[in-house]
């Protein structure tokens, strides 16, 4: 009885964590569309002037810039474990909440990548939807009130930290150990992210093509009807 008191204990502030990191990155720690455009054209040789111009960039340099930012995700996911898990448990909780805001930094950008600003409700409540994909979580009922950002986001949030604090609440109990806590952390902040960044990728990837095939017929339709006239 005692150690599953333990683990719900340690599930309940692991899930307090992943809310706080979550939350900061939604209100204050968004990627800057504009700033992240002029990286896909400067630092990755994409050449676009505007999101809408990805649907006619090849599909295998947007997964190139996709998979190298998970990449990145996870390095610094890393360094930030190592140093945060050499205090073991008493650093927990803030390191979770800065692997949260990490993962939707990376989720983020992963977003702009395959097109899909968030700008608009609409926008914001898809990108909550990819991190709820990324985490596993079927909303079902929840997406009915995705037109309702203030309300959807909230309960997305809350399902999503608490789907991240049970995935991990065996693993991160390593970090009681002190020596080697700092190992520990980085190992575990790494893997996170690759599963989370690989998962978020492929919905955005999906997303991309069903929208990249749409144009492609309407293209074709207007062609054909241009031709009949």
């Amino acid at each position: 009885m005692a150690g599953e008191a333990a683990k719900t204990w340690l599930r309940q502030r692991l899930e307090h964590g992943f809310q706080t990191g979550f939350q900061h990155a939604y209100d204050a720690l968004r990627v800057d569309p504009s700033a992240f455009l002029m990286q896909l054209r400067a630092g990755y040789g994409v050449p676009v002037s505007t999101f809408q111009g990805v649907y006619s960039v090849e599909l295998s340099l947007l997964d190139h810039v996709g998979h190298d930012i998970v990449r990145a995700g996870m390095k610094v996911a890393a360094v930030e474990g190592a140093g945060m898990g050499l205090g073991g448990m008493f650093t927990l909780i803030p390191d979770l909440s800065i692997l949260a805001a990490i993962t939707m930094r990376t989720l983020q950008k992963l977003s702009l990548t395959y097109g899909f600003e968030y700008n608009t409700d609409q926008e914001i409540a898809e990108l909550w939807i990819a991190a709820a994909s990324a985490a596993g979580v079927d909303l079902g009922r929840e997406l009915l009130e995705k037109q309702v950002v203030n309300r959807f986001v909230p309960k997305v949030i809350q399902r999503v930290a608490v789907k991240a604090s049970s995935e991990v609440v065996e693993k991160w109990s390593g970090r009681m150990i002190p020596v080697a806590s700092s190992v520990i952390g980085a190992t575990l902040n790494y893997y996170f992210i690759r599963s989370w960044g690989d998962r978020a990728q492929n919905h955005f990837r999906r997303r991309h093509l069903g929208l990249r095939e749409s144009q492609m017929s309407h293209i074709a339709l207007q062609g054909s009807a241009t031709l009949i006239s």
